[in-house]
């Protein structure tokens, strides 16, 4: 909140200072736009989750500030059409890389649509200013509670302790009902660490001996969370001994600090046994006045991968969505324009751009963002209404700028509040920038977005529907595949097993995440994605065995029989479930 409130405010202040507003308004937009992707986590990871958007909107900005001025309305719809194709494309790849799709078309429509008289490298030097100001207070800010510790840090290590809470939690749970969303919650925790532990650098060792020990820390995680995965397959109730070495371990994170004196072991059967060795591997890598450096295990994906995902069924399915909507949004928007639609005002780029965020699956259920737009929209037109009739100008305008900007992380938790505060946001600064007052044309416009969103998200297209999340499937199969092969090869590599491992527990919570979000589409949506869950529970269980076999040759160096029935009978299983939903898994490897 305090970054959001140094942010756009400041930022117009300055510009309407030196009579530069409406490069002013740009930069703030940035800024809000750029305060929406932002989220807790570590510095580092900060840089590409709002540095890689913020360029992409700025050439989205550059893209549609000279399609604008040097296009007619039907080449520069078509322009627009095939940067949604392309943006939705790059979408499929990720979450950093759906960010940048939705800054990119976003930008391009304020671009085409908000006339101004600075050229278009001017605003996009102003866009990226704007992003780049609360990325250097991302950087420079201490978090609360971290200004008397080495504060450059403080997201790893939270990141890091969560990683040994989980494993904990997990160990508390194993033997209940309860055990299956721990372990959910291990791979989420395990997944954020990495990701703040693995951002840019400039160097590519760690530059610091607080930074090589969170590593060393995060490292020896690794085993424990595969230990504590194999006892929960095994299902066998343990002592509450069992969690307290890890709580220790993730109180030593947080502070700082040493373990203190660890539970007596526990040696009874081969995941106990490696629990223990994990656990005291642990104590010593934490006593150790300085960590060697360790990298997180993780593998990186290549131009092809990210391809395969961009062009893939998932990636064309989202991409022809995305170009559809953004399209007829910016043709209905421009022929509304020229018929003098609305009045005074010259901007159009509300509907397409109000239309980008409507056609983005993880914002929620199509219905569910169609309603809170609407509802967000209305709210926060009515409330700028409001504040506009009171409120000096422009330095109350500024001032509200301002407060927004702080609410807008707050508003994050909820799509509605988060429409309703960027709407107010955005009408301010609109109305700086020199536009009269817009909320009924903005309520208007968003309800046409509506409107036109909800019959495209429903309509027929080329292909198969559900082809995200089968392509989720597909990327979490061949991840799983890669694993159990490892696995059974009796490899020594331990770093390779354990990237390996990450991968296919990450790409298959993605896949969940997909599945539950298709899921809760109204019934026309919703119907093809069914069964899906039930080839993603099998690949869980798959992966939970294999990880469990994992466990077992290290200390016995054979499988039971046991383990490799099973591995059998889920291979099997998922075989016939991704032939009967058309889900192209590889063969899986069976034990001898």
């Amino acid at each position: 909140m305090t970054r959001g409130a140094l942010a756009a405010g400041p930022l117009l202040l300055a510009a309407v200072l030196l009579h530069r507003t409406s490069l002013g308004v740009v930069a703030a937009i940035a800024a809000m736009l750029a305060g929406i992707n932002d989220r807790p986590g570590s510095r580092r990871g900060a840089v590409r989750r709002l540095g890689v958007p913020a360029a992409a909107g700025a050439i989205g900005l550059l893209a549609g500030t000279y399609g604008g001025a040097h296009l007619a309305a039907v080449p520069l719809t078509l322009l627009l059409t095939g940067l949604g194709l392309v943006a939705g494309g790059m979408s499929a790849v990720g979450p950093v890389a759906s960010g940048a799709g939705t800054q990119l078309l976003v930008a391009a429509a304020i671009g085409a649509g908000m006339p101004v008289a600075e050229a278009g490298w001017q605003r996009a030097l102003a866009f990226l200013t704007g992003a780049g100001w609360l990325l250097v207070l991302r950087l420079a800010l201490p978090a609360p509670g971290a200004i008397a510790g080495d504060y450059r840090f403080d997201g790893e290590r939270a990141a890091v302790a969560a990683v040994y809470d989980a494993v904990a939690d997990l160990l508390d749970a194993v033997g209940s009902e309860a055990a299956g969303g721990r372990r959910a919650a291990l791979t989420a925790a395990l997944d954020h660490a990495q990701d703040a532990l693995t951002g840019p650098r400039l160097r590519r060792y760690a530059s610091s001996a607080a930074e090589r020990r969170l590593r060393t820390q995060y490292a020896a995680a690794l085993p424990l969370a595969e230990a504590a995965t194999a006892l929960a397959w095994a299902g066998e109730p343990m002592s509450a001994r069992a969690a307290e070495g890890p709580r220790r371990l993730a109180a030593a994170v947080r502070d700082n600090g040493g373990t203190g004196p660890l539970p007596a072991p526990s040696r009874s059967a081969p995941a106990l046994r490696a629990l223990d060795d994990a656990l005291l591997r642990a104590a010593e890598a934490f006593d150790r006045a300085e960590g060697g450096e360790q990298r997180p295990p993780a593998r990186r994906r290549g131009p092809k991968e990210i391809l395969r995902a961009a062009l893939g069924s998932g990636g064309r399915e989202y991409g022809l969505r995305v170009a559809v909507c953004f399209g007829a949004s910016a043709a209905i928007a421009q022929a509304l324009h020229h018929a003098r639609w609305y009045g005074q005002h010259q901007h159009w780029y509300w509907l397409p751009a109000t239309a980008v965020f409507l056609v983005k699956p993880d914002l929620g259920p199509l219905a569910s963002r169609v309603l809170c737009r609407a509802a967000g929209t209305v709210l926060g037109a009515l409330l700028f209404a409001g504040f506009a009739a009171v409120l000096p100008r422009p330095e109350g305008l500024i001032a509200l700028v301002a407060v927004c900007g702080a609410l807008v992380p707050v508003s994050t938790r909820h799509f509605a509040a988060q429409t309703a505060v960027v709407t107010v946001l955005v009408l301010a600064l609109v109305m700086v920038g020199g536009e009269p007052q817009a909320s009924v044309s903005r309520i208007g416009e968003t309800l046409l977005a509506c409107a036109l969103v909800l019959i495209v998200g429903h309509l027929p297209m080329p292909g198969r529907r559900g082809g995200g999340v089968r392509a989720r499937l597909a990327t979490a199969g061949r991840a799983a595949h890669a694993y159990l092969a490892h696995v059974l090869s009796e490899s020594d590599d331990r770093g390779e097993r354990w990237a390996l491992r990450r991968e296919a527990y990450r790409t298959l919570a993605e896949a969940r995440t997909a599945i539950a979000l298709a899921a809760a589409e109204l019934p026309a949506l919703a119907r093809h994605t069914e069964g899906t869950d039930a080839v993603a529970a099998v690949l869980e269980r798959l992966v939970d065995t294999t990880t469990a076999c994992a466990v077992h040759l290290d200390e016995t160096g054979r499988l039971t029989a046991q383990h490799t029935r099973q591995l059998r009978e889920l291979a099997a299983e998922l075989e016939h479930g991704g032939q009967r939903l058309g889900v192209v898994v590889p063969r899986m490897p069976v034990a001898a």
